[in-house]
């Protein structure tokens, strides 16, 4: 979906059944195992991190030839990262990418000229709803050097930054919901993305959570079908992401939800395929309804 493309600001899922929940970092390392690429299109956060007391120290300095009088100490690292004078500070940091809070990747562009990206997601005045998209390799454990973080280093292909905000209004309202119920609907569209975004070990790297990650920002389908439900007086009671049965040379993952009524307690279950074969994923069949064959 285009217009859900969060370049310049622009996720679905309760939690899935899973015995024993894994934090991001544990997720990672068991997927890391197979001997195959593995690629990551994770939601969260970037932060930069200083490796050293000097490299801290001499952005400090960059920091106090700037004109910041009145600005925050964010606004004032934001601005002195932004001057392309202090572009080799910016190379110096560690890039460090949270998910859910916790420590998840070290990023490192693989083009130099993307470090434009990662000086762009440091927010001058950052909020509690922005988040950015990690599209990128999976690389080996990040040495004792960097900053301290025994992480996974992930080589940046693509990252966007938006905030919440930004994403539920890019979603189109459907034609049936009128002026009254756009209110709702942006409801159910936010309820949607709390769900994926409370997934305890989504770190982006299963092909099941980079196929809910890339329907959450590129495939409005979910939040429409969601408001529809609720307008029938059904819940989201559940999201499931397995192999599809047309798995073969390539690897797709059917994501399958579930609208229980709330009187009949009758459930309904529709799902999309998402190809996940390559680092990009891509939309196989649009969401339709699930009858299952089992």
């Amino acid at each position: 979906m285009e217009s859900m493309e969060p370049t310049t600001a622009a996720p679905l899922a309760p939690a899935m059944a899973q015995e024993i929940p894994e934090s991001p970092s544990a997720a990672v390392s068991n997927v890391a195992a197979h001997d195959r690429p593995v690629y990551v299109y994770a939601i969260g956060r970037v932060e930069p991190r200083f490796p050293s007391v000097s490299v801290e120290k001499e952005l400090a300095q960059a920091m106090g030839r700037t004109d910041s009088a009145g600005l925050t100490d964010r606004e004032s690292l934001q601005s002195t990262l932004a001057d392309r004078g202090n572009r080799y500070l910016a190379r110096q940091l560690c890039w460090v990418f949270l998910v859910q809070g916790m420590e998840t990747y070290l990023l490192t562009p693989r083009d130099p000229a993307d470090l434009e990206l990662l000086i762009e997601a440091v927010r001058p005045r950052p909020e509690p709803g922005d988040l950015d998209v990690l599209i990128g390799q999976l690389g080996p454990i990040a040495p004792p050097e960097a900053c301290g973080l025994a992480v996974p280093v992930v080589a940046l292909d693509q990252l966007y930054s938006f905030d919440r905000d930004s994403l539920l209004d890019a979603i189109p309202v459907p034609d049936e919901v009128d002026e009254t119920g756009q209110e709702r609907f942006r409801g159910a569209s936010s309820e949607v993305l709390d769900r994926i975004l409370q997934l305890s070990d989504n770190a982006g790297v299963r092909d099941e959570h980079r196929a809910l990650n890339y329907l959450a920002v590129r495939y409005p389908g979910i939040y429409s079908r969601t408001a529809q439900a609720h307008l029938a007086n059904q819940s989201l009671s559940g999201v499931e992401a397995r192999p599809s049965r047309l798995t073969g040379v390539r690897a797709i993952v059917d994501v399958i939800l579930s609208y229980t009524h709330r009187q009949t307690d009758v459930t309904e279950k529709y799902f999309v395929r998402v190809d996940v074969t390559e680092q990009f994923p891509f939309l196989v069949t649009k969401l339709s309804p699930f009858y299952d064959r089992s």
